[in-house]
């Protein structure tokens, strides 16, 4: 019974541990079998045995190093001195050539120049000057520079004062981009100049009260006019005698002078207006004086002398017509003349001018006789061909020019005189311009 109660019980303590009645094996029937007889270990300690190690024994101990030459005399050092009498080995195995190099303490440094290491100090560079002139330029250069700043200082200052007393007198409001609207037109004021009446200009002309026509002491011109080069230079060496000669009375009768141009006639030059085929003419649309240089070659060949006369009195004419031109009394002439009802009335006013234009001429070669050589055989031959010069010898036989009578009577009048009023045609009677 105790046996039933103990086995329906459960396991006592230790039941299960080594050596307990769990411990022992049991058959197919579950009887417990006599335990076995195994080897226990002690759960104890056992005797400390050294750890031994498989690394070869020869690579315990290593070979001492050799001692540092450098230790005995401490870093940086230099090496100790070799014992004396021992041998030296030279440096092998090195790139020099030219041998072994006696170094170490045997040996004498071969080191020049500076020594590596010293005690006294580097050297100081003297201090650079500079020289007197150029302290004076930068001195000068700072001076403007500090009386420009000091000016420039005073100005605005003075401005920011007139900005605080007048604050008004600068807008503060940032000027418009827009370009500013155009000024209105100013209004046009005509002058109207009193129209003078052609009879008058004509007739009562500031010239005929300017004086007489001043000497300029000008020579003939040297040139021979054998070739048509020379007939040019001939004639231009001659006008400017006349544009000193007229310019002063133009300018007292209170008309702008100018100097005419001076060509020689060509067929082949363009001009604004048309002359006769053999005579020389004034153009005043252009004030060009046009010359004829074949006829005075032809004649020189003939009679040098007398050539010349009439080179010089044909120029005049014609600078007489320029004349004309700067002081309105051709211009007003022409009109007269186109205003005129009968072809006698034209032609009387066409001789009127040309009679004119040989007086203000003759009054010119009067005036220089002297310088011009005038005199003598000149003379005469300029004598001879102003009274035989007229509308008679016009082949033509047109009467615009004057007859050889009154040619004389107003040229020999103005050489004498040298005075243009003398040569006042409008104001003559018909007779004396016929």
């Amino acid at each position: 019974m105790a046996d039933e109660e103990s086995q329906g019980a459960g396991p006592m303590p230790g039941h299960f541990l080594p050596g307990g009645a769990g411990d022992a094996p049991v058959d197919t029937a579950g009887t417990p079998m006599p335990p076995l007889q195994t080897a226990r270990q002690e759960l104890g300690l056992g005797k400390a045995r050294p750890v031994r190690s498989t690394t070869d024994r020869s690579l315990r101990r290593g070979t001492p190093l050799p001692p540092d030459p450098l230790a005995a005399g401490g870093f940086g050092a230099p090496p100790s001195a070799p014992l004396p009498g021992a041998p030296v080995t030279p440096l092998k195995g090195t790139r020099q050539l030219g041998g072994a190099r006696p170094v170490g303490w045997h040996s004498t440094s071969t080191r020049t120049g500076v020594p590596q290491f010293t005690a006294a100090p580097p050297p100081l560079k003297p201090p650079r000057r500079f020289s007197k002139p150029l302290i004076a330029v930068c001195s000068v250069l700072g001076l403007i520079a500090l009386g420009g700043g000091a000016v420039a200082s005073y100005k605005l200052i003075d401005n920011f004062d007139n900005t605080v007393e007048n604050p008004l007198a600068r807008p503060s409001v940032r000027p418009s981009e827009e370009p500013p609207a155009p000024a209105p037109p100013q209004p046009t004021v005509t002058v109207t100049v009193p129209t003078v009446p052609d009879a008058v200009r004509v007739q009562k002309n500031e010239l005929y009260t300017a004086g007489k026509v001043p000497s300029v002491k000008c020579a003939e011109p040297a040139v021979r006019p054998t070739t048509q080069a020379n007939v040019l230079k001939y004639y231009q060496a001659l006008l400017p005698c006349l544009n000193k000669a007229w310019a002063p009375l133009v300018r007292k009768s209170h008309y702008e002078f100018r100097a005419p141009r001076l060509v020689l006639y060509s067929k082949s030059l363009p001009s604004a207006c048309s002359g006769e085929s053999d005579t020389a003419f004034y153009c005043p649309t252009d004030e060009t004086i046009s010359m004829r240089w074949q006829q005075d070659v032809k004649n020189y060949k003939i009679d040098n002398e007398s050539t010349r006369v009439d080179m010089m009195d044909t120029l005049a004419h014609e600078y007489g017509h320029h004349v004309q031109q700067l002081t309105n009394i051709l211009i007003s002439a022409d009109s007269r003349e186109g205003w005129a009802k009968t072809q006698a009335a034209k032609l009387e006013e066409s001789r009127r001018v040309e009679l004119q234009a040989n007086c203000l001429g003759a009054a010119f070669l009067g005036a220089n006789k002297v310088s011009l050589g005038i005199k003598g055989n000149k003379l005469r031959a300029w004598e001879y061909m102003t009274k035989h010069s007229g509308d008679e010898y016009n082949p033509k036989k047109v009467r615009d020019h004057g007859s050889r009578k009154n040619q004389w009577v107003w040229s020999g009048s103005s050489f004498k005189t040298t005075n243009p009023a003398s040569c006042n045609t409008f104001t003559a009677p018909s007779a004396k311009v016929s």
